[in-house]
């Protein structure tokens, strides 16, 4: 057991200032949605160039909403990845769609855009692609293809804020996108998301969702020009940002590609220094045809176990040992007992994103980390594969 401390796969950078604004909004008496939720969300629209950007609770809470916006009825299906986290399965049949699996690619673990044409049919409604790790899917070949087809296109960007597409920010262009500010992610918000959509109608549909069905904005009601009065418009949630939450991200947004670059740096580094270990197969986003600015959400190599002599989760455990954390992002859903059990999935089904989730492994990535640190989980790589 090394002697070193435990260094984790993620840990937030959270700034004094931050915590300083966290105060103030606990000082002030507002700490739901109010007006840092109102700035911030200004101050995201502005980042990602979009007209308007609609914070929620989380990214899974903003899928939801968009999907329920879609208005699916039984038999609709709803194309998405077959590596993803769960959560992206789950809001399409909450929103009362059938989940379509397709395959990725297996150099970049992102969609199989050629499988997404082939999976078609007339029930089809919506793709969601899922921008694995921060590196956009094809999106001008995607949205040709949906264009032709009359489908919507919902972005599961959880991994993208900040990641660009030939020059242009996910979120500035496109249908509408969903991202995450969780811990674990570029920036944070403790929990929380946002919403950033071209369409008018649907705008309104997630504005009145998010917060109980309420015909407008509920903290206004509190307000010196406010009412307390209200009314209902449809049966909504509690999907709502906090100000507290909002706190942290006046804060984390500015700093965001600073964030970025600094985990740039940090996955050349684990390129150059675990190029030689052959019982990894590193992601390769250079195969993309496209210019895309790759966030760096996560660093995720695929162990293959006959040449490394052990499987991941030994890997896993060995790692631990030396004090390095890891992450696994993510286990195939479709290889989940509700998923197979209800919906009818197999193992085989898909065999790339199985052989990905059979053995992949996030190593740690995020921006306080140091090259001393990095350093430390490259040699234990080396140690436990030999």
């Amino acid at each position: 057991m090394s002697d070193e401390p435990f260094l984790p796969f993620a840990k937030p950078s959270i700034s004094p200032e931050a915590i300083a604004e966290v105060v103030a909004c606990l000082e002030s008496g507002w700490i739901t949605t109010g007006p840092r939720t109102k700035k911030f969300e200004s101050m995201l629209a502005e980042y990602l160039g979009s007209s308007v950007a609609q914070c929620c609770s989380s990214a899974t809470a903003g899928l939801h909403m968009v999907l329920l916006g879609l208005d699916l009825k039984p038999g609709d299906e709803v194309i998405t990845s077959s590596m993803t986290f769960v959560a992206t399965l789950n809001t399409i049949v909450l929103a009362g769609g059938k989940p379509v699996l397709v395959d990725v690619d297996p150099a970049t673990y992102n969609l199989d855009l050629a499988a997404v044409e082939a999976a078609v049919t007339e029930r089809t409604r919506a793709i969601i692609p899922v921008h694995f790790a921060g590196l956009s899917v094809d999106l001008d070949r995607l949205y040709g293809f949906a264009l032709k087809k009359e489908l919507r296109v919902i972005e599961d960007a959880a991994h993208a804020i900040g990641s660009e597409y030939k020059g242009r920010k996910i979120g500035s262009f496109g249908d509408t996108q969903v991202f995450s500010f969780h811990p674990n992610k570029n920036m944070t918000t403790g929990e929380g998301g946002c919403i950033t959509t071209r369409d008018e109608a649907l705008r309104r549909r997630v504005e009145q969702l998010r917060f109980h069905g309420i015909d407008r904005e509920a903290w206004a009601r509190f307000g010196k020009q406010g009412s307390p009065h209200y009314d209902i418009a449809t049966a909504g949630f509690k999907y709502n940002m906090m100000d507290m939450q909002a706190a942290l991200g006046l804060h984390q947004l500015p700093a965001l590609d600073g964030f970025i670059a600094r985990r740039t740096e940090f996955a050349k580094r684990y390129f150059e220094l675990l190029d030689d270990v052959d019982a990894l197969i590193l992601p390769n986003p250079q195969s993309v045809p496209y210019d895309a600015l790759h966030a760096w959400h996560l660093f995720a190599p695929v162990l293959d176990a006959e040449k490394a002599g052990m499987d991941r989760d030994t890997l896993i455990a060995k790692l631990k040992e030396h004090n390095i954390g890891t992450g696994i992002h993510y286990r195939a859903p479709h290889l989940s007992d509700y998923y197979e059990n209800e919906w009818g999935f197999r193992r085989g089904m898909f065999p790339q994103a199985e052989r990905i989730s059979d053995g992949i492994l996030s190593l740690p990535l995020f921006p306080t980390m140091t090259e001393g640190e990095q350093d430390r989980v490259v040699a234990a790589i080396r140690a436990v594969l030999g």
